[in-house]
């Protein structure tokens, strides 16, 4: 098998069971002159339950294969599955419907409306998935508390330090039960103390079952991750199971008697 094509499962999940997303020797050219072909013959699955690293510099395709793992964009040719749907087939309505209801998404920027409360930013996020306000509401509640921020819902995002911002993207991603996680430089905004606090927090929602997806030029963010998959000049190069260090949490219960929470000394 090619490096371009590997499907490997890292996380020891069986290979027979329906992947969550499987891309099959997908290309993407944007035109221009000349050409600029992003991603060439990628192949990879991701199955329930993973935890997967996109590793890669500027320019190696890993931000084009987020955006056609989460049907931003399609692909010039090749299959991408999500959830066993092959996104080539369905309307842009339809791929509106499968990303409310099977696609989270955290990015760097947080993208939170400033003018909205954190519970709102999170609830608004399933208005398209059929559910009444008050059922919104309330599915956004305990999202952020899973998040540690259930004290927090009427602030705004103005009020809240940049990793409280994107622990209500976290929040707002995981709220209707997602399939599949997608997160574009979760920590690229953040200072390493935040940041290292986040994927405690992406390391925590896994554990309870959440597939997440982090794509990253940063080889600390990919260490922490089961599997990571390196891109070069829009090819998969590797795909294999890392060995993920020890979580902030992990490290200071080792070298204290007394563990500090996670979340403890955030700054504000």
């Amino acid at each position: 098998m090619s490096a371009g094509t590997v499907t490997v499962s890292a996380a020891g999940l069986a290979e027979s069971a329906s992947p969550v997303l499987e891309l099959t020797e997908v290309t993407k050219v944007y035109p221009g002159t000349p050409p600029v072909h992003a991603l060439r013959d990628v192949s990879v699955r991701v199955q329930a339950g993973e935890l997967v690293a996109i590793l890669g510099p500027s320019g190696s395709g890993k931000t084009t294969l987020l955006h056609l793992a989460g049907t931003l964009d399609r692909a010039t040719s090749g299959q991408v599955l999500v959830t066993g749907l092959d996104v080539a087939r369905l309307s842009d309505r339809q791929l509106a419907g499968l990303r409310a209801s099977s696609v989270g998404f955290v990015f760097q920027q947080f993208f939170l409306a400033e003018h909205e409360t954190v519970l709102d930013n999170v609830a608004d996020a399933m208005l398209y998935a059929g559910v009444s306000q008050a059922t919104r509401r309330a599915i956004a509640a305990e999202a952020l508390a899973r998040v540690r921020l259930g004290h927090k819902l009427t602030a705004r995002p103005t009020q809240l330090s940049g990793g409280e911002r994107q622990r209500v993207a976290i929040a707002r991603a995981v709220a209707g039960s997602p399939a599949i996680v997608l997160a574009d430089e979760p920590t690229g905004n953040l200072d390493q103390h935040t940041g290292a606090a986040i994927l405690d927090l992406l390391e925590e929602l896994n554990r309870l079952g959440t597939t997440i997806v982090v794509v990253t030029h940063d080889q600390a963010v990919a260490g922490r991750m089961r599997r990571e998959v390196r891109m070069l000049d829009g090819r998969i190069v590797s795909d294999a199971a890392s060995q993920p260090a020890p979580s902030a949490a992990a490290a200071a219960a080792a070298a204290s008697p007394v563990a500090p929470h996670p979340w403890d000394g955030e700054p504000r």
